[in-house]
This record gives C-alpha cells, structure tokens and sequence, in this order.
C-alpha cells in the first residue's frame, strides 16, 4: 500500500510499499497552508517538476539534512550539484528512469521555467511533471504546474491516481482539468494548486460535481492521507 500525505498547494509526501519516502515540490516555510517544515519530513528522493519558488523553496534544506536524491531536470540537478554538492538524478521530458521504487518517466507541463532559487538565474529548465509507476503496482502522475495539453491523452489508461492544478491563472482551472481526466481517464483524481492564495482560490466541491462518473475525486485537506 503507497501512502500519499498532502502536505498544502502542491506539495506531496510519497511512502512507497517498500518504505521508501519521495517528497514531491517541497513548499513549506513559506506556504500559508501547512505548519510543516523542512525538519519534520524525512526523504530519500526529492522530486521537482519545475523551479518557481512555490516548488522547490524547502528543497535545499530538505536535501542538506536528509542526504536526500533530488530527482528534477538536467538544469535544476546540475544547480543542486554544483551549487550545494547534493546528490541528483538527472532526468528531462520523456525521458524515465528506474529506481528501487519504481520507474519515474518526466512528462510535458506547459509552465514557466524560472529557478527561483539563489544563483540559479542560468540553470532556467522547461517544466515537467512525473508519472511513477510503483514497483508495487501502483501507477502515480503529478501533473506539476501546468496548462491543459493534447499530450495528456498519452496517459490514458496509464494512471490510477492523478494530482491535477484547478487553481486556474497559473495553471489548468476546473474545467480544463475536468478535460485532462477525460484525455487520461485516471481511478482517483487529487486537485492541488488552489485556495493558497485568493487569486487561486476555488470550489473543491463544484470540481467534484463537474467530474461526476468520470473518476472518483479525492479532496486532500493539508495533512490528510490517502492509500492506494
């Protein structure tokens, strides 16, 4: 049994059936949502989709103490590597990768690049998101921040659980994201990416009432589990 915590906006706590832990976009210092700090989590893998501060803000503290593999695109791993000497897995859009956890496949997100972190300004990358398919079965995608994409009907049939952004603005807005369930026709559904602030604020139960059939939504609260 995977056991997924979210911990507010987009970020995700992933334990694996193995133990392992992945912590996905790490935002917490400075994220209204949650009290979690970069102390309170343990990990052995680092994903990040993208380099805006709301992604990769706690990546770097979470990564000095737990000893953590940051797990992102070539440009954000070669900053982790070469400006703090972490331990990285490089990876970009399409490409996957197989770890004792599972295999990890970077998959296109339609999002700014910016790395939000010090000297990163020449490190700028694409944006991504992850599609995990568990060694225990279980077949996991995080869309990252992005816009709705044609690509996404490339997952259909390829994901149990998807975390999709509704915050609209920045990112797919409801109904958008209520399209992007019908390209990949996921099991479970888990929005993120909204009511952080009030530019992105929405209504988690009228994206459940627009889903309908289509897959069951699972509304995550900050700090609320769900195993799959």
């Amino acid at each position: 049994m995977a056991i997924l915590t979210f911990i507010g906006h987009s970020t995700f706590t992933l334990q694996t059936d193995d133990g392992t832990r992945l912590v996905i976009d790490p935002f917490l210092a400075d994220n209204p949502v949650t009290e979690v700090t970069a102390e309170d989590l343990d990990a052995d893998f680092i994903l990040l989709t993208h380099g805006h501060h709301d992604h990769v803000a706690d990546a770097i503290p979470l990564a000095r103490r737990t000893g953590a593999t940051i797990i992102a695109s070539y440009e954000i791993g070669s900053y982790m590597e070469q400006q703090h000497g972490f331990s990285v897995s490089p990876q970009h859009i399409g490409g996957g990768v197989n770890y004792p956890f599972g295999y990890v496949k970077m998959t296109p997100a339609l999002h700014g690049g910016k790395l939000d972190l010090p000297g990163g300004e020449k490190f700028t990358t694409v944006p991504g998101g992850f599609l995990i398919n568990l060694s225990g079965g279980q077949r996991f995608y995080h869309a990252g921040d992005t816009g709705l994409s044609i690509d996404m009907q490339l997952l259909k049939g390829k994901v149990d659980v998807a975390v999709l952004p509704i915050g609209d603005r920045f990112t797919m807005g409801p109904k958008d994201a209520v399209t992007a369930v019908e390209f990949i026709e996921p099991s479970v559904v888990i929005p993120c990416h909204y009511d952080t602030w009030p530019p992105i604020e929405q209504d988690a139960t009228a994206f459940v009432a627009a889903v309908g059939d289509r897959a069951d939504v699972e509304v995550m609260e900050p700090g609320a589990v769900f195993e799959f």
